[in-house]
């Protein structure tokens, strides 16, 4: 297998990564494309010596929240073309789970997350970087339903969360990351034509280093 091409997905949460991840994996797919998709958030990092009554209060749209080195590994053991020990995250006790899946490499791989384009260090390991740019209101009323169907969270605690983290760590981290993209993709996940403008850049990529190889 040639090395594989991997594209990272960022942009604030709520703001449609994961259907847009989902959307261009499905378009692939369709393709017969092989795909891999891994998520940043399964990157945060352990915190088993924090009590868990104090876990909530670690400030989880901070860069520092992840363990980002360990991704740069993955990513550049992915290239190599050799397997990964994949983390998982329980959002319940806000600390990393004890198993970890082992994951093979594919010839594209996708990897999505809020703070990607923040990390300069990974970019050696991207060949695209695409912006999911959506408005905030939108991102708020997306994460309210989230995290209050699927985390088991209060509306208030998500609007305080939103308040006092998210809202500020989007202006000072994510927003600026836009900068780095190759390709800022407005209207969220739902945007079909830069879905297929990255899944026919992705076919003449691989054709191109086929016959280049």
């Amino acid at each position: 297998m040639n090395q594989p091409i991997v594209i990272a997905i960022s942009g604030a949460s709520g703001s449609g990564k994961s259907l847009f991840t989902q959307n261009l994996s499905l378009k692939l797919s369709q393709q017969d494309q092989e795909v891999l998709v891994l998520q940043e958030d399964h990157y945060y990092k352990s915190q088993d010596h924090i009590p868990l009554e104090k876990r909530s209060e670690t400030n989880y749209d901070h860069p520092d929240a992840f363990e980002h080195d360990l991704l740069g590994h993955h990513l550049a053991a992915l290239k190599a073309g050799e397997n990964i020990d994949y983390p998982a995250y329980c959002y319940k006790t806000h600390t990393r789970l004890a198993e970890t899946q082992i994951i093979k490499p594919a010839p594209i791989i996708v990897i999505e997350g809020i703070m990607l384009l923040t990390q300069i260090q990974l970019f050696d390991h991207f060949d695209i970087k695409v912006f999911v740019d959506t408005a905030l209101d939108v991102c708020l009323m997306r994460r309210m339903l989230r995290d209050t169907q699927e985390r088991g969270r209060s509306m208030v605690s998500v609007a305080h969360q939103y308040e006092t983290t998210v809202k500020p760590m989007y202006h000072k981290f994510i927003e600026p990351s836009k900068t780095f993209a190759d390709l800022i993709v407005p209207h969220g996940g739902e945007n079909y034509l830069a879905v297929d403008v990255v899944s026919s850049y992705l076919s003449n990529y691989k054709q191109e280093n086929t016959h280049n190889g």
